[in-house]
């Protein structure tokens, strides 16, 4: 009897909601791409988009139709070719009961196997779309490698595709027969009997196809492991050496060879239905493989190669020697003798005058807290830990600058004020550019500004003649909703001023617009931001800025580019811009050494943070291809090919064909502050320990391997390596000095030791010119300065122990340590001048608190074995050269300006020096005290006064101690600075 109710629609549910789970999944995949192509169209960079992606759709499709077909027709034919009749036997029933229960899914599987392993293969043939398209779009090199013939761009675009493919295909034919065998067995085709194994024609063939088809791809495998030998790692040094030309090379022939006759042999067997021949082939063939591919290249090796090993293998480590410096860039480097001295003498300095004036005083990695205590002004503001060095034109001359920006630092505002507004829509940029002398300091110990201040004021310009707005940085917030219509009110919190915070509205194109609703709705799912959609905060004109660090926006438009850690910021053409040197790399350039990146570009600045290390890859080619700037304003980018020779700059250019602009274009004023990259620099120097050798006789003694010695300015229990340093130098074979980067030299460290004397220093030349378009001649010019072994020259770790153990710098030091503060080693500098080798290291003091920051209390140097320390860099060198140095240090016009406290109170003449010491350490501990409480109520001018008065204090602290010996006979006396000529009277410390 009826109920009458409606029939039951659960059935419908399901399907339902697996259409709603496939849309919603749908549409967030479209918000990620669709704003994809929103950023990349508002940055120009569309086609860069559009052909990566048009690459790893076209690669994923046919990957995957190459697999699918593969397995599908392997499975289809091994079905429609199966018995229709087989005797009985449980075998069979088991079988059969195998084919009942797949009946019902069969179709599926049969499409959907196919479909599963076409996915997973057009998704790694897809990652491959860097090869496949050097492969299409190859310049030559127009150098060939010495053991084929061939040009250099076989090696590094097309051996890596054919590779590519070769391999691929293998897996195709692996998976398609293992498949179709499967199948055949499933389907009785093969069965196992108690006579052996039961196959049927169909069958047969199946296997003899697919045998014959993996035979041949092993063999094009073999014959392209011939050209892979040239970039064998596998011995001592890279590239083939005697063994792999005289047996490994041969055999591989012989192998690519005989797995085409096997392949043959399955053909044959499969017309004929003969299996004897292609099975003793196939067995020959593994023998073979095993004992001309492993057994006699052991044999060679053992035998005939170790013990004659220099004599055999001279030819490939020169070959190794060669290409190495080619594919590295230092085959064109300058090697001079440098016969360096140890002895001081009076005026040595004076043939570099200009080099002593531009000796850089101010750590770039010590004195961020300086210029945060400064400079910040809000706690909304920040700076970098580590800051930048850079030159400018000041008063006609070029001045080396530590330069940085002040950047935003939402996080730092107060806690119920961190809603979705502040964060996204009100605090959305930093503010202006900070930058300081790097040779000079003020009187008590604080940099020496050309640019600071709120607003921007400077040498480098102010709010009138460039942007200072920073709305894309290292530390800027993920995303930002700036802009608005005319004659909105301003939102977002700009700067301090006089009357109170400033506002100011964004009116660059700096992101994709988030007016419409549904760029808001798309924009709302990416970022995952309810608030985004809802907010009163976005309006119609406004823009979304996100991908906002330098280093990531370069890497998204130029993805076939490995990005410098460091990118830093000038101020030029009105801007402020971010400037990032981009490499392209290779690790298949036949004969060269491969280095690991994060391994060879590893210091003490990348272990501590300060730096961003490279990526865990390793290469064995690279250039520094691209120049690119980053607005710190509007976020856009421009890419300059700087090295527009490399092949494959040239290869990418002509994949991407509008994305790089010639350096042609570049301004005089983005030329000016174009500097050699670390990073390259930092590989260059790794590889150069060993391949400064170039004669292969001492190059397989290893008898003059050089390592970079360990940083001595930081723990003594870790073995980091010391940082390159930029400075402007004049090596002895210029006339005048350049910005360089500079690195040194000591013998090869082995299992942590090592004689810490200087055995090499190198310099880049940093300097492009400052004409728009035209590059320097000089830049990029890498010069070696090789110190003889028997001129016994400190290293910088010899240096560092020095200044430590000696005992007027320990006693002074200790005396600064006593009042509640911190004494810390600047960067400890390599110079070749006066002759020798000059050390020069700022001594910075920091008292304890938060407030805290270093201040420039001495300069410590060192010549051979003599020490100078000093107040300053001027009067160190002074005591170090006999009382005359020669030249000017950029610090002289602070020499005697040691500031006076005439508040601070006085001792009575002829009182106990204890007494005065302890006075003056009591006022410099009150100096401590008041400069604290003064910073933490925001009273700069007060807290400038207490750090006088600590200076001063500190000052009469180490005139009194310089007494205690005359009044305490019991004291430790004060000797004269170690580096005065006996002749010379000793300076005082205050001098």
């Amino acid at each position: 009897m009826s109920t009458g109710k409606p029939p039951s629609r659960r059935g419908a549910l399901t399907p339902t909601l697996i259409v709603v789970a496939l849309v919603v999944v749908g549409f967030i995949f479209f918000a990620n791409v669709w704003t994809d192509v929103l950023w990349y169209r508002q940055l120009g960079y569309i086609e860069v988009f559009i052909t990566e992606n048009l690459a790893r759709i076209a690669i994923f499709a046919s990957g995957f139709a190459v697999m699918f077909l593969a397995v599908f027709f392997a499975i289809r034919i091994a079905y429609q070719s199966r018995p229709v009749y087989a005797p009985d036997s449980e075998i069979r029933d088991n079988l059969n009961r195998y084919q009942a229960q797949l009946e019902p899914v069969r179709r599926v599987v049969m499409v959907g196997l196919p479909v599963l392993f076409g996915l997973f293969a057009g998704s790694a043939a897809a990652s491959q779309w860097q090869k496949v398209l050097l492969f299409f779009n190859q310049e030559q090199f127009g150098k060939q490698d010495p053991e084929f013939g061939l040009d250099i761009s076989f090696y590094l675009m097309t051996l890596p595709f054919l590779g590519f493919v070769t391999g691929f295909l293998i897996s195709v034919v692996v998976i398609a027969g293992i498949a179709g065998i499967l199948t055949h067995y499933l389907y009785g085709s093969i069965r196992l009997m108690e006579r052996g194994v039961f196959t049927s024609r169909a069958a047969q063939i199946h296997i003899a196809v697919a045998g014959a088809a993996f035979l041949v791809l092993l063999g094009t495998n073999f014959w392209l492991d011939r050209y892979s030998a040239v970039q064998s790692t596998n011995g001592r040094w890279a590239g083939a050496l005697y063994t792999d030309v005289n047996a490994v090379i041969p055999t591989k022939s012989i192998l690519a060879v005989a797995a085409a006759l096997v392949a043959i042999l399955f053909i044959v067997a499969a017309v004929i239905g003969r299996w004897r021949l292609p099975v003793i082939g196939t067995a020959m063939l593994v023998i073979t493989s095993i004992l001309a591919g492993g057994v006699y290249p052991w044999v060679i090796q053992q035998f005939q190669v170790r013990p004659s090993e220099e004599t055999l293998e001279k030819e490939f480590i020169q070959r190794n020697i060669d290409n190495t410096r080619a594919a590295y860039g230092l085959d064109a480097i300058q090697v001079d003798r440098y016969d360096a001295t140890n002895t001081a003498s009076t005026g040595a300095l004076a043939p570099d005058a200009q080099t002593t004036a531009n000796i850089r005083l101010l750590d770039p990695n010590l004195i961020s807290d300086a210029f945060s205590q400064l400079e910040q002004y809000r706690p909304y503001y920040q700076f970098p830990e580590a800051l930048n060095v850079d030159r400018y034109e000041v008063d006609g001359k070029i001045q080396d600058t530590v330069i940085a920006v002040r950047e935003l630092n939402p996080t730092n505002v107060a806690t119920n004020q961190q809603g979705w507004l502040n964060q996204h829509v009100v605090y959305t940029h930093g503010y202006g550019v900070v930058a300081a002398k790097g040779n000079k300091f003020t009187v008590d110990g604080k940099p020496e500004f050309l640019q600071s201040g709120i607003p921007s004021t400077g040498v480098l310009g102010d709010d009138s003649s460039y942007q200072p707005r920073i709305y894309f940085g290292e530390s800027s917030p993920d995303y930002s909703i700036v802009g608005a219509p005319d004659g909105a009110p301003p939102r977002e919190q700009d700067r301090p001023s006089g009357e109170g915070e400033t506002q100011y509205t964004f009116e660059g194109n700096g992101g994709p617009n988030v007016g419409s609703f549904f760029n808001r709705v798309l924009y709302s799912i990416k970022f995952q931001s309810s608030d985004l959609l809802l907010s009163d905060g976005v309006n119609s004109e406004s823009q979304v800025l996100y991908d906002r660090n330098p280093r990531e926006r370069v890497e998204k438009v130029a993805p076939y580019l490995t990005i410098d850690g460091n990118a830093y910021p000038a101020v030029v053409d009105g801007r402020v811009k971010w400037i990032v040197d981009g490499y392209t790399t290779s690790q298949y350039y036949p004969y060269s050494q491969q280095e690991q990146l994060s391994d060879a570009t590893a210091d003490s600045q990348t272990t501590s943070g300060r730096a961003v290390a490279l990526p865990n890859s390793t290469v064995n080619y690279i250039r520094n291809s691209v120049k690119a700037t980053v607005d710190a304003y509007d976020g856009a980018v421009t890419l300059y090919a700087w090295d527009d020779q490399d092949p494959l700059l040239k290869s990418w250019q002509k994949v991407f064909p509008t994305s790089l602009k010639p350096f042609s274009e570049m301004s005089g004023d983005v030329m000016s502050h174009v500097r050699y990259p670390e990073d390259l620099f930092k590989v260059q120097r790794q590889l150069l320990g060993e391949y400064h050798v170039t004669d292969p006789s001492s190059f397989y003694k290893t008898n003059d391997a050089w390592s970079v010695p360990a940083d001595p300015t930081v723990d003594s229990n870790t073995d980091v390596k010391q940082p390159p340093f930029y400075m402007s130098l004049q090596m002895p074979d210029q006339d005048e000095p350049a910005f360089q980067l500079t690195s040194s030299f000591i013998p090869q460290i082995v299992n942590g030791n090592a004689r810490n004397v200087l055995y090499g220093f190198l310099a880049a030349d940093s300097d492009a010119g400052n004409e728009a378009g035209v590059k320097a001649e000089s830049y990029g010019k890498l010069r070696l300065l090789q110190i003889p072994p028997e001129i016994q020259v400190p290293g910088p770790g010899q240096a560092q122990n020095k200044f430590n153990s000696d005992p007027t710098v320990s006693q002074a030091l200790n005396l600064l340590r006593q009042g509640a503060s911190d004494v810390l080693n600047g960067n400890l500098l390599t110079l070749p001048v006066g002759g020798g080798i000059l050390y020069v290291q700022p001594v910075y003091l920091k008292s304890t608190g938060e407030t805290s920051y270093p201040t420039l209390q001495r300069v410590l140097v060192a010549f051979g074995d003599k020490v100078g320390f000093a107040p300053t860099l001027d009067e160190a060198l002074k005591q170090l050269f006999g009382g005359d140095s020669g030249a000017a240090a950029g610090d002289s016009d602070n020499n005697g300006q040691t500031p006076t406290d005439p508040a601070a109170p006085t001792t009575p003449a002829g009182a106990d020096a204890k007494a005065d010491l302890k006075a003056a350490l009591d006022e410099a501990n009150a100096a401590i005290q008041a400069g604290q409480a003064a910073l933490a109520s925001g009273d700069f001018a007060a807290y400038g006064e207490a750090q006088k008065r600590l200076a001063a204090a500190l000052q009469r602290a180490v005139d009194a101690e310089s007494k205690i010996p005359a009044a305490a006979p019991e004291a430790t006396p004060a000797p004269a600075s170690t580096a005065t000529p006996e002749s010379t009277p000793s300076p005082s410390p205050s001098s």
